[in-house]
């Protein structure tokens, strides 16, 4: 693993990034999060990564396949680059217990949040420094995954999330060292 120092803002994407209108994986039934592309651009800015970390429970379901959640990540990069913004990487759990397709049939997996798998690989694939990061949810168990990675956590109720990332960033220049929120603060 590279030295960690890079700090990183997770953001789940149903309910944080786009409307969670149940199982959204076909580009016709998106629709962004007020302020989204906003928000990840002054993430961009503020020098942090932007990564997606979402459970896709559709998949084990069988509603719809990775393949599916791979080509709406790919639109969603290219949304966010017309908007001059980016995600620097997505991450997604298929699994669930109560799935109906044998291979993304798994009890408690790793991947799966409230777990912190999807956060902890990227932090190792990105050299990320907990201490410098933030996860952004919309449900308890985002905010444990995040919690049990050792990053930051704040709930996101709605509203404008290019105002609710900007007052966290806003916080974070007044402390260099670490995001709000951390042991020490």
């Amino acid at each position: 693993m590279a030295k960690a120092g890079r700090g990183a803002v997770f953001f789940d994407r149903d309910g944080v990034l786009n409307e969670d209108r149940g199982y959204v994986h076909r580009i016709e039934d998106f629709r962004w999060i007020e302020g989204a592309p906003e928000a990840i651009r002054l993430v961009n800015a503020a020098g942090l990564l932007a990564i997606v970390a979402t459970n896709q429970s559709g998949v084990a379901r069988g509603l719809y396949g990775e393949a599916d959640v791979e080509a709406l990540h790919a639109w969603m990069a290219r949304e966010l680059e017309a908007h001059g913004a980016r995600i620097d990487a997505f991450y997604s759990c298929p699994y669930h217990e109560g799935g109906t397709v044998a291979r993304y049939v798994a009890i408690d997996h790793p991947d799966r949040k409230p777990n912190p798998g999807m956060i902890l690989r990227a932090m190792a694939d990105f050299g990320v420094d907990p201490k410098k990061s933030l996860l952004v949810g919309d449900r308890a168990s985002d905010l444990e995954a995040g919690a049990r990675a050792g990053v930051a956590v704040r709930l996101f109720a709605g509203g404008s999330l290019e105002r609710f990332v900007g007052e966290l960033l806003a916080a974070r220049a007044d402390d260099r060292r670490q995001l709000p929120g951390l042991p020490g603060n």
